[in-house]
């Protein structure tokens, strides 16, 4: 098959358009043409008055090799890549030891899954519940029905903090043996919308994703993987530098060489204890901001004009940076478009937001993160000291919240002008348990707060009304990435400590459903040849 990348044609094209631009790329005849599928399609939406779409095309025809020999020299056509994946191994009859997940976010979920369709019967300890009863305790929570469940909230839980945030299933990793690919086949086969495979940006949204995740659970289970809930590490055996194990809160033990840690961001605990072990971890760089609120109404006029709610539009996004006079970046971080703000905490008596969409996306409000990136300059001491800033801030923005759980707010208009807010204007917040309004500019360190300011104008230019005086800034978003990297081996072991893989967001090494999906395989062929080496080969 061919491929044709770059093919544009109007918004509002009829399908046998697309036939018909096929035809004339090529210089075929309509019977050379024997069928095409749509990879990927996209929009061009930098003039508003004429939005195209952009499609890449896989071509099925009678002429392929005269054609390739023909645009050889054309960029938008070639062969069409071999996207299929190949297990690089099966598991033998008789196992070793089971490998052991700890984690059934993303990047665990996708580990189990590869070690389980491999033949491996992964054994997967995620501390939090199974998924519905986790988003029961989750909604209680910020209906202010329930106490917060520190083992069952938006971080903890089957799923992991993905099942609560827009679903994006997008990345900028590098990809070359396109194992994204296999995460979105996967989603489509555990119920997922066929689009995904093909939209620009696709999506799922937090109540497709409840069902979805329960059924690559099912599928686990149904190959021989073994799924513990309720079941937290509470430390790791360690060896002559080599993991034996694991034990349980509960006091249990369970043995194994090959331990996959997908913790994500928020297992700080998780993270003392390895710092205790002597596992090798170092600070990095992430960071710390608000959540912005507009009207969607406001981002899909500034964006797309008159086309404003087409259906093949959808909600507008915005993707905004600006590099400030005191040397600091200030970015916008994911971004939902017609979103609510969420009550993202893990641990008692901290505040921290996040952001989340349904696949529909028709909330009325637009939130993104405008967040400023910090380094470990600026949080000098050991490994730990960019999660106790974390803590720091969550705790202080507990306090401005009023001590139950309210988020501090603010309007823009008042941030700016360097005053407290006292009555909301136009933008109503989403955030539940609720926004007690104030001044920010205590919630975050000078810099941050100076650096917001400086960008929150200069992204009016780009999306105008972007620092109208109503828009909402809400308090505080710190959980942007892990604040720690357990570095690991190029065989994906720990650096000093073998048969740990450390994996995912809260390693250090993703960012988001998709590439925490991707490394989750990555590290499950590591383990998976790894086992395999300790096999006895027949003479």
């Amino acid at each position: 098959m061919l491929r044709l990348t770059e093919v544009k044609l109007p918004l509002d094209h009829p399908e046998e358009a697309i036939k018909a631009a096929i035809l004339k790329k090529l210089h075929l005849a309509p019977d050379d043409l024997i069928g095409y599928s749509i990879f990927k399609r996209s929009y061009d939406a930098r003039k508003k008055d004429d939005i195209t779409l952009v499609y890449i095309l896989d071509v099925e025809t009678t002429q392929d090799k005269r054609l390739l020999q023909r645009c050889k020299k054309d960029p938008h056509v070639m062969v069409t890549p071999d996207l299929r994946y190949r297990p690089v191994a099966q598991a033998p009859s008789q196992l070793p030891s089971r490998p052991i997940v700890i984690g059934m976010g993303p990047c665990g979920m996708f580990a189990g899954l590869l070690l389980a369709q491999m033949g491996f019967r992964p054994i997967i300890l995620e501390r939090g519940k199974r998924v519905r009863d986790r988003t029961a305790d989750t909604f209680a929570f910020w209906r202010k029905r329930d106490e917060l469940n520190l083992e069952s909230n938006v971080q903890f839980g089957e799923g992991g903090a993905g099942t609560f945030s827009d679903g994006k299933l997008y990345s900028q990793v590098r990809d070359p043996k396109h194992y994204g690919r296999k995460v979105l086949e996967e989603l489509v086969n555990a119920g997922a919308s066929p689009e995904i495979l093909y939209v620009n940006k696709p999506h799922i949204g937090t109540f497709k994703l409840v069902g979805i995740v329960q059924s690559i659970r099912a599928r686990i289970e149904a190959l021989g993987g073994e799924i513990r809930f309720q079941s937290r590490v509470e430390d790791i055996q360690i060896e002559n530098g080599r993991v034996q194990g694991v034990i349980l809160d509960s006091g249990e033990q369970m043995d194994s060489q090959h331990v996959i840690l997908a913790v994500g961001h928020s297992a700080r605990d998780t993270f003392e204890m390895l710092f205790d072990r002597g596992v090798y971890i170092e600070a990095k760089p992430f960071s710390i901001g608000f959540r912005v609120e507009h009207p969607q109404t406001l981002i899909d006029r500034c964006r797309f004009g008159d086309y404003a709610g087409h259906r093949l539009l959808g909600a507008a996004d915005y993707k905004l940076v600006h590099h400030c006079q005191n040397g600091r970046s200030v970015y916008s971080f994911c971004m939902c478009p017609g979103g609510l703000v969420v009550a993202a905490a893990s641990e008692p008596g901290r505040v921290v937001t996040n952001g989340m969409s349904q696949y529909s996306r028709n909330e009325r409000n637009a939130n993104s993160a405008i967040v400023v990136g910090i380094t470990p300059d600026d949080y000098p001491g050991h490994a730990l000291a960019g999660m106790a800033l974390q803590r720091q801030l969550e705790s202080r923005a507990f306090e401005l919240g009023g001590g139950t759980y309210e988020a501090p707010g603010q309007l823009v208009g008042d941030f700016l002008a360097d005053r407290p807010s006292t009555a909301l204007g136009s933008v109503k917040p989403s955030y539940e348990p609720g926004v007690r309004l104030g001044d920010l500019s205590q919630s975050l360190p000078d810099y941050a707060i100076a650096a917001i300011r400086e960008a929150l104008p200069a992204f009016d230019k780009q999306i105008n009304g972007f620092a109208m005086n109503d828009a909402v800034l809400t308090g505080v978003e710190t959980r942007t990435s892990s604040p720690i990297r357990i570095k690991r081996r190029d065989d994906y072991q720990s650096l000093n400590t073998a048969g740990l893989y450390p994996a995912g967001e809260g390693a250090g090494y993703a960012g988001g459903i998709l590439s925490a999906g991707i490394d989750g395989i990555k590290v499950a062929e590591a383990v998976a040849l790894s086992i395999l080496q300790t096999v006895p080969q027949p003479v």
